[in-house]
């Protein structure tokens, strides 16, 4: 019912929306022949909800500029929202998609009480001819959020504590392709954390409840690592693919001599596929990853994570933490119709799932017993070929999680 009421909103604030035609001397125009900028605006209403943050509520207004094959060349959302553990927040968010092979997206958000994000990703495929794909992302955030259970899959809902992650830093790679598919990427990371009091007041406090010789990284830590990683990929589209197959192998070490609080060295492989009937009304989508950290006193936030919006959605973000994992995700991507308003034509999908995961010390240490199965559905609305929003009902055993949120799980 609940999810049923927001898709009731959604559909009843688009109809409040309205298209404009601005000549390109006011607003510059994403293709330089366009005499005019087709701009499309909708309010909608903010509710969102995860199993860490609770329930948020507010308002948006999305700006949808068009380009001059009436593809969406960009979004901004700036929004004013409200949660009983943050208080009131602004943000505003943007994304820019000045041709397919380029991309940029920005989330400038600041809250009354603790929150804060402010980042920026890009992506680059057109740099030496097309044969060199450069990739960013810039981020300051703190999270008043954040939970911690315990190592391992026996963790218990009862040792949930809460606090705030305040991180900085960038992630960094350079991929150059070896053979038509296949492309080798070079990667550089830098992330400083500090560990905070939370926000959510019903909980007790993280350093309550655990020592720093418990949880390594509770009184924070530093990483700079690099990786190399190799892609295989069939894939129709970068980031909304509906046919093919990508398959990613990546190593990445952290050394104390370059700045990094504990060594230590991942490895993870993942490998994704989508499966279409002929007109793509049915895609049959999964993937199955697993991977491994090995080192000493591995701070808490660097080990193997499950849970979340992209994980088991049956929990909330890092409910499951120790050194390796293996995740299976599973879903039916199901078109139900498609609807033109205001010129801006959407795909509204219904997408029945299952995510399979756990995790333990080693690989080897993986048994049935310890792993997770969280059913669900989803709904999403997708504007091809750049733009998605999604409501995921996941279901573990500590109850139902709701995420809403952008973009494809996977």
């Amino acid at each position: 019912m609940r999810v049923l009421k927001l898709l009731s909103l959604i559909l009843l604030s688009l109809l409040a929306g309205c298209t404009s035609y601005i000549p390109s001397t006011v607003l510059p125009a994403p293709s330089p022949a366009q005499p005019y900028v087709k701009l499309v605006t909708i309010p909608l209403p903010v509710i969102a909800s995860s199993p860490n943050e609770g329930v948020t509520w507010g308002a948006l207004t999305a700006f949808l500029l068009h380009n001059d094959k009436d593809e969406v060349s960009a979004l901004f959302a700036p929004q004013v929202n409200r949660n009983e553990n943050f208080g009131t927040t602004g943000t505003l968010y943007g994304a820019m998609y000045p041709s397919p092979l380029r991309s940029i997206e920005f989330n400038l958000s600041k809250s009354s009480k603790v929150n804060s994000d402010y980042e920026v990703r890009v992506r680059d495929q057109s740099l030496m001819e097309r044969q060199l794909e450069l990739n960013a992302f810039l981020y300051n955030f703190t999270d008043g959020s954040a939970r911690f259970f315990g190592f391992g899959s026996g963790s218990s809902a009862d040792d949930e504590s809460n606090f705030a992650d305040r991180e900085f830093g960038y992630t960094i790679s350079a991929g150059y392709p070896l053979t038509a598919n296949t492309i080798l990427f070079l990667g550089d990371r830098l992330r400083r954390v500090e560990i905070d009091e939370g926000a959510v007041k019903r909980l007790p406090n993280l350093q309550q409840n655990f020592s720093a010789a418990e949880v390594p990284g509770i009184d924070g830590f530093s990483t700079h690592a690099q990786s190399v990683s190799l892609v295989y990929s069939t894939l129709d589209a970068a980031a909304m693919a509906s046919s093919g197959v990508r398959a990613r192998a990546t190593v990445e070490g952290s050394l104390a001599a370059l700045g990094s609080s504990a060594r230590f060295v991942r490895y993870e492989a993942e490998v994704k596929g989508f499966f279409p009937v002929p007109d793509s009304r049915f895609i049959s989508a999964g993937r199955f990853a697993v991977g491994q950290a090995r080192g000493s006193s591995i701070p808490f936030l660097e080990r193997s994570i499950l849970g979340g919006e992209n994980t088991l959605r049956g929990y909330g973000k890092n409910r499951f933490i120790d050194n390796s994992y293996v995740v299976c995700n599973l879903e039916e991507r199901i078109r139900l119709f498609r609807w033109e308003v205001f010129d801006v034509k959407a795909d509204w999908e219904l997408a029945p799932f299952v995510d399979i995961g756990a995790v333990a010390d080693t690989v080897g240490d993986l048994r049935a017993g310890n792993i997770e199965v969280n059913p669900g559905i989803g709904f999403r609305a997708v504007v091809r070929p750049n733009i998605l929003g999604r409501i995921d009902v996941g279901f573990g055993k500590d109850g139902a999680a709701v995420f809403v949120g952008l973009g494809y799980p996977f």
